[in-house]
């Protein structure tokens, strides 16, 4: 593509922060500390986590950088940078999470797949940039539209960046045009985050941002979008992020029998201690974040200092001393709420967190009922430990 390129290789990485956790060198993978994550609502650029399948891209001429949307429509078109900042711009403050976040403890069950992520492959942004609803507008695809008159049901995706997955190939993945042209779903093709432009890391110079879905859908370095007639065959759609059952394995997998995973489950997560910490006797506090994919809020986070026996209900909040209310106006549908609550631990003793969410959708208590070999998607119960000492007098 004329104005981006992808490497062959991984001399021209950016720089990262140096508190990340490095999961992989080549491609990047990396996650903040947990305890970043809860620090603020918006999460920094620099502590958001970092996925990537292949080299990032390199922008030689951003007004040469253009993206192509064709397919089953009447009308391609070729969009420059400067016809997307033509329309108009929202914000939209959406939590993005990789599939295989928790991924390392749903590995302790047994052995899967993937890159080992702890509890911080997720995070909350504000996506400045145009919604694709108005996008698709301008090839002639009108808003709520779930067929075009040449059959097309699905848009695709297509990135710059090559990955091994796809035999050098782009990265891809697709969403239904019913989501697509869809105003309310808040789909965005972003040229911003946190108010500043999109750095490479996050996918400059534009990338789609699909709220409430898993984060393999919104793909970065936009190169194509393709209005196709069934879902994207691309790897990362049709033989990964998707959900079996226990009893499937390498030797017996059909990938053709589950569908491609969108919403994620709701999930939650301790930020303020580590899996193991050491404490003094008394009131601990227990902060961490929840959330639940497709819009839906959180309508309950329930925390246990006795592994699960008794629980307290935790305060939930979006914006500092403001009580967060699921599917409140004022609320962020497509953002994650954070947690606190100060419990008694008179002695060492496992910490538990549960989230409810408004379709009193809950988290599995064992990660044993959920495991895949993949490893994604491990919303179980997150567990801690905390070791009580007492200090000599």
């Amino acid at each position: 593509m004329p104005g981006l390129k992808a490497p062959s290789d991984y001399s021209q990485e950016p720089p990262r922060h140096p508190s990340l956790k490095i999961n992989a060198k080549q491609p990047f993978n990396a996650e903040p500390p947990r305890s970043a994550l809860i620090a603020s609502y918006v999460t920094p650029v620099d502590f958001f986590y970092k996925r990537n399948h292949g080299p990032i891209p390199v922008v030689d001429d951003i007004e040469r950088y253009s993206v192509l949307i064709r397919g089953l429509i009447d009308n391609p078109r070729e969009l420059f940078v400067r016809d997307i900042k033509m329309l108009p711009k929202y914000n939209v403050t959406a939590t993005l999470q990789c599939a295989g976040n928790r991924r390392t403890a749903m590995s302790k069950v047994k052995t899967v797949k993937g890159v080992g992520w702890d509890v911080s492959a997720i995070g909350n942004g504000v996506w400045g940039g145009a919604k694709l609803a108005d996008v698709l507008e301008l090839v002639g695809i009108s808003k709520l539209t779930s067929t075009t008159k040449s059959g097309g049901k699905h848009v695709e995706f297509v990135s710059i960046d090559k990955c091994k997955e796809e035999n050098g190939g782009p990265y891809k993945a697709s969403i239904p045009l019913s989501r697509a042209t869809n105003p309310d779903a808040d789909v965005v093709i972003a040229y911003e985050m946190n108010g500043e432009p999109l750095n490479r890391d996050h996918g400059y110079p534009l990338r789609v941002v699909v709220p409430g879905v898993i984060g393999a859908r919104s793909v970065k370095w936009l190169d194509c979008i393709n209005i196709i007639a069934e879902e994207s065959q691309g790897f990362f759609m049709q033989k990964d992020y998707k959900m079996f059952p226990p009893s499937v394995n390498w030797d017996n997998i059909d990938w053709s029998t589950s569908r491609p995973q969108m919403d994620f489950p709701v999930q939650s997560a301790i930020c303020s201690l580590e899996d193991v910490t050491a404490i003094k006797p008394g009131k601990v506090k227990v902060s961490g974040y929840a959330a639940s994919g497709g819009g839906r809020g959180i309508d309950r986070v329930d925390v246990s200092v006795d592994g699960g026996k008794t629980w307290v209900e935790a305060y939930r909040y979006q914006k500092p001393g403001a009580q967060y209310i699921s599917d409140d106006m004022n609320s962020d549908k497509w953002a994650w709420v954070l947690f606190d609550v100060t419990v008694d631990a008179p002695q060492s003793t496992e910490i538990v967190v549960k989230a409810v969410d408004s379709a009193a959708n809950i988290q599995p208590e064992n990660v044993q009922e959920i495991w895949n070999l993949r490893g994604i998607l491990n919303t179980s119960w997150h567990r801690v430990q905390v070791r009580v000492g007492h200090s000599n007098m």
